[in-house]
């Protein structure tokens, strides 16, 4: 395309301009009325008069010839496609996405002459979808359209001729009572919808679950369950189920209702009670009407945190010694601890209130041992056992249920002592199950001769006997005598360990740590630990370090985050069958190479899955294989530190699928709000095309006459004017 004219040259301005043309003006006036007056020749006078103004105006304006050779190119437009998860529910002809991926052809079709952009939606920016149809990376659980069309708004360069929303219509935002043109970004362009589905299925789902404050361990925590039931699917009252899922064990059952459904929509508050703190991963559940199309939003996993206001124990003691009365008081000075403790008196006047009572069964209070184990057992966080014996106290009927207990999230400690391990008739009991050590069930079972316990590498990284070793180093207090145990179970770690007595080819450990189910326990196999806090050796850093040691003890069993190698978390959401990452955070001081053992929640009989990571980085991300919906604990192990464990669930959809209804009115309203117009797939081709836009490739400039020529041609023509004005008679 070609286009020429003539311009004024480019260096006056516009007053420039018009003050010439004013001067011209008057000039002709001014000549109009001198012609009253001659005598003649007017002919002459009026055309060298005109010719010679023109050309003086000539040589101020100096015009140009201009000639402009351009080309045409397509309209710049802009496709928008939701990149939510929910496009994932499942329709007549594939799924929802499957249906975005189609319109995207079409629309490339329809407009083969713009220049399209095809971004996709999700949460935060719009961007560039991914370059294969069948990668999920890029799927989000929100559909954000709002601050997509203000990316286009922001930035620099062109602005598209029209926008093109590929959608189901169940937005984040804008919400279905703020589509106006605020919400669309101010584009100032139609924005053209195309709906995906206008049909909603048959299906009843968890829309919601809401938490009414914080989960703290052992008080209720009050859930509210939204259900919503669509698509014709006949609800009038679903079941709701909340469980708790734990490592090794069955699923426990902490709640269950049911909705009423009014409008296609039911709430049920349910009360559940979390008696551990840490990560904690519940299913809520529902039992759908027949005829429901989309089951994977019948269940949600979720992950709560618990807290504990305070840490509940339960010491059990079989007699007073220094280190029982050391343990008890240091528990009692700490206020966050709620102790209940009970230790058996082997002093006092026999037979006072039984004259049959042997001294051994006399007590500052009743042992209410059945009262303890059958009733309130849960309620306490740990359990510490110190030289009581089992049989003589009558545990023993009850080590099952302290058992289960552990393995379903409890605490246990057992402290050395004469009546402590075998010599307290623990061996060959369904506690060996939980214990991070072998116990000898035959032949000596105490070692009277003093030691110092040496560290081993594990204790020396461990973040557990850090501030131990910051105020001693390695150097431990002698401790006269020790339980003689087995070797370490597997997966345990020991952190003080014998310098003469073997456990097969091993040193015998005196301090283990070990976990079982969703609980941890630790073995100490010296009662003499009250050194560390009123001896001539614990003078030199004034027993601070008795505090440190089981400072230490009691947060790791506890899952402290001060005393764990590593903080864990999963990047982003988890869902079944899509890979995911694992954020593993070394704590100042870890060294060695992180390594993962994930495991499935429940009574898994698939093997664990082990990660590995070589390095030194602070942080590192994991790739997570696809797993199946359900709870999951990580096992974190950095170098020779004992492992951090995280639970964490993942959800057969997520938030995305729990509200499967389109919404295309929504899609409408943007459209009529924008001057757009909203289609379904089949009227595709019925969007308009913008007009293509023109670009100028080259610009000639040419001037008409030399300026010299201008003022030489105004000169000899204004020289003639006057020529004339004189033979007319004029002056």
């Amino acid at each position: 395309m070609s286009v020429a004219g003539i311009s004024i040259t480019e260096d006056l301005g516009g007053g420039a301009v018009l003050g010439v043309a004013a001067l011209a003006a008057v000039a002709l006036v001014l000549l109009v009325f001198e012609l009253r007056s001659r005598d003649r020749g007017g002919l002459l006078v009026v055309a060298t008069g005109f010719v010679g103004v023109a050309l003086f105006a000539g040589a101020v304006l100096r015009p140009a010839k201009v000639s402009v050779r351009g080309t045409t190119v397509g309209p710049r437009v802009v496709v928008l496609v939701d990149e939510s998860r929910r496009l994932l529910i499942p329709t007549s002809d594939g799924t929802r996405r499957s249906r975005a991926l189609a319109a995207i052809k079409r629309l490339a079709a329809h407009f083969k002459d713009a220049r399209l952009s095809i971004l996709g939606f999700g949460e935060g920016k719009a961007s560039p979808l991914p370059a294969r149809d069948d990668d999920h990376s890029s799927l989000t659980t929100d559909s954000d359209l709002s601050t997509a069309l203000s990316t286009l708004t922001e930035a620099a360069g062109e602005r598209p001729s029209s926008v093109i929303v590929v959608s189901d219509g169940r937005l984040s935002s804008p919400s279905s009572d703020a589509v106006n043109p605020d919400a669309l970004g101010k584009l100032g362009v139609p924005v053209h919808t195309v709906k995906l589905e206008e049909h909603a299925p048959a299906d009843a789902s968890i829309r919601s679950v809401r938490a009414a404050g914080a989960a703290v361990a052992h008080q209720p925590l009050a859930l509210t369950v939204e259900v919503g039931c669509s698509g014709g699917l006949s609800c009038r009252s679903i079941p709701v189920t909340i469980t708790e899922l734990g490592s090794g064990v069955d699923s426990v059952v902490l709640a269950t209702g049911e909705a009423k459904i009014e409008d296609g929509i039911g709430k049920v508050e349910l009360e559940v009670t979390l008696d551990r703190a840490g990560a904690r991963v519940l299913q809520v559940s529902i039992e759908a009407p027949a005829g429901d199309k989309i089951p994977e939003n019948d269940s949600r996993f979720l992950t709560f945190s618990v807290t504990r206001d305070r840490i509940r124990l339960l010491h059990l003691a079989g007699r007073p010694t220094y280190d029982v009365r050391a343990l008890r008081r240091w528990l009692k000075n700490d206020e966050a601890v709620d102790v209940v403790a009970f230790f058996i008196l082997r002093e006092g006047n026999k037979g006072e209130d039984d004259p049959n009572a042997d001294e051994h069964d006399l007590a500052l209070i009743e042992f209410p041992v059945n009262e303890l184990f059958t009733v309130h057992l849960p309620s306490f966080d740990a359990v510490i056992l110190q030289d009581i014996d089992a049989v003589r106290y009558k545990l023993t009927e009850h080590l099952e249920r302290l058992t289960r207990y552990v393995q379903a999230g409890g605490g246990l400690i057992m402290v050395g002592g004469p009546s402590s391990f075998g010599g307290g008739n623990y061996a060959e009991t369904p506690i060996d199950a939980v214990l991070p050590v072998e116990q000898l069930a035959s032949g000596e079972d105490y070692d009277p001769a003093p030691f110092v316990p040496s560290y081993t590498e594990a204790g020396r990284a461990a973040p557990i006997t850090r501030a131990l070793r910051e105020l001693l180093g390695d150097e431990l207090p002698i401790m006269h005598g020790v339980n003689l145990l087995g070797q370490a179970r597997p997966g345990s770690i020991v952190l003080w360990d014998h310098p003469r007595l073997k456990a097969g080819p091993a040193p015998m450990p005196v301090l283990a740590l070990g976990e079982a189910g969703d609980g941890r326990s630790i073995a100490l196999a010296v009662d003499d630990t009250h050194e560390l806090a009123f001896s001539e050796f614990a003078e030199k850093v004034a027993g601070r370090a008795y505090g440190a040691l089981w400072d230490g003890l009691l947060g790791w069993l506890m899952r402290d985050p001060r005393y764990e190698a590593a903080r864990v978390e999963v990047v982003g959401d988890c869902i079944a069958g899509e890979p995911g990452k694992l954020r593993v955070t070394r704590l100042p001081g870890m060294r060695g190479a992180i390594d993962v053992e994930l495991d499935a929640l429940g009574l898994s009989k698939q093997p664990p899955v082990t990660l590995h990571q070589d390095g030194k980085d602070a942080e590192v991300e994991l790739t997570l294989p696809k797993l199946a919906a359900g709870g999951y604990t990580a096992r974190v192990r950095i170098g020779a530190a004992p492992p951090t464990r995280h639970d964490f669930a993942c959800e057969p959809a997520g938030p995305a699928f729990s509200d499967s209804r389109p919404d295309p009115e929504r899609l409408e309203r943007i459209a009529t709000v924008s001057g757009g117009r909203s289609v379904d797939l089949d009227a595709i081709d019925s969007i308009p095309v913008p007009t293509a836009t023109e670009i100028a490739a080259e610009r000639h400039v040419a001037p008409v006459l030399p300026p010299w020529a201008w003022a030489l041609s105004a000169a000899v023509v204004l020289g003639a004017h006057w020529v004339s004005r004189r033979l007319s008679g004029l002056s």
